[in-house]
């Protein structure tokens, strides 16, 4: 796959959430084919064995946890499950997240709680739990703390239907800069991957119908391209190549925010 021979990451331990389908599913089979050992973390542990029987069968080294980001009693448990089976997470995705197909008005509380609660407070207790590891592992010295928030487009422009959404997303943005100026001398990099709109499970309902291929025809190039765009990207920062980068913001949406 493209960008897999130049960011070897070999040695390193990596935890995707939401890995369970979707672009986390391809973060974790891109991380373990570039040599990392993966952990895949979710709430579903049927699809989290697919997962890893796939990336086994290709010759990888993966393991399932069962994670709910929301729960921050859940997030210790995953995290400690991961150190016992490969040592110290040094690489951590934070891919999971929701997401609504509705306007303002038809929002409920419960709908902007459920946003927060994993877009929000999932990120962070996903990454706070992971730096609070790698700090005690001795990331000051070794340098090797690797944070990738994955965000959205949404957290810069306004698209139908994303109000809430949107916020939370640039919530997660604020937040990778936020902390990695506060880790900046730990040893660790956070950055943040916004992706434009993709073919996913996540957004497949969504482009099928009349509204959806209209949308598409709107954006500059008209055409929506393959989740496996994010893998060049992710793989550089997590890799040794990106020692220097820390508190960037890399879009890739094809002009989509344009």
């Amino acid at each position: 796959m493209t960008g897999q021979a130049n960011f070897d990451l070999t040695g390193r331990v990596a935890l995707v959430t939401g890995a369970s389908s979707g672009l986390g599913a391809g973060f974790a089979k891109a991380l373990a084919a570039a040599g990392a050992k993966v952990v895949l973390a979710a709430r579903r542990a049927d699809k989290l064995a697919e997962q890893v029987a796939e990336i086994a069968a290709a010759g990888g080294q993966a393991l399932a946890v069962s994670m709910d980001v929301t729960d921050e009693a859940s997030t210790i448990a995953a995290y400690a499950a991961a150190e016992a089976h490969f040592g110290t997470v040094d690489t951590i995705v934070a891919n999971a997240g929701v997401a609504t197909e509705k306007l303002a008005m038809a929002l409920t509380g419960d709908d902007v709680d459920h946003l927060l609660s994993a877009n929000v407070r999932g990120v962070f207790l996903t990454v706070n739990e992971g730096a609070k590891r790698l700090d005690a592992d001795g990331s000051r010295k070794k340098q090797h703390g690797r944070i990738v928030i994955i965000g959205s487009i949404t957290a810069e422009k306004v698209f139908p239907a994303t109000s809430v959404y949107g916020a939370t997303k640039a919530a997660a943005r604020h937040l990778g800069k936020a902390l990695a100026r506060e880790w900046a001398r730990r040893g660790i990099n956070v950055n943040v991957i916004q992706p434009g709109y993709f073919e996913s499970e996540m957004t497949s309902d969504l482009f099928e119908s009349e509204a959806g291929r209209k949308m598409v025809s709107g954006f500059p190039r008209q055409r929506l391209r393959p989740p496996s765009d994010l893998h060049a990207p992710l793989l550089f920062l997590c890799s040794d190549a990106a020692a220097g980068v820390t508190g960037a913001v890399i879009t890739v949406d094809d002009g989509q925010s344009l």
